[in-house]
């Protein structure tokens, strides 16, 4: 979580120091390690939503059973994957990549 404070710190910095900082800031978030750094913070945050929504219906007592419990467990991981591939997918088509 602090990595993604420490970027979004970043950011706002280089938005607020001039276009210079910003272009380097740019330049690093727009080169392929920082595209896959992004990519896994969508994931980590898609993931930990959709975790919080399975302990959610754990609590209401919808997922008692081992079985139920882990299909909810992979529907979360699934839904996580599948959330951040429809993210980026918008992104590089709004950006004219795909």
């Amino acid at each position: 979580m602090r990595a993604v404070v420490k970027t979004v710190a970043w950011w706002l910095i280089a938005l607020a120091t001039g276009p210079e900082a910003y272009a380097a800031f740019q330049a690093v978030a727009g080169s392929w390690i920082g595209q896959l750094v992004l990519i896994g913070y969508t994931w980590a945050l898609l993931n930990h939503l959709f975790s919080g929504i399975r302990y959610f219906f754990w609590d209401e007592i919808v997922a008692t059973s081992p079985e139920s419990a882990n299909k909810l467990s992979w529907a979360a991981a699934l839904l996580g994957i599948a959330g951040t591939v429809l993210v980026w997918a918008v992104i590089f088509s709004m950006r004219g990549a795909i």
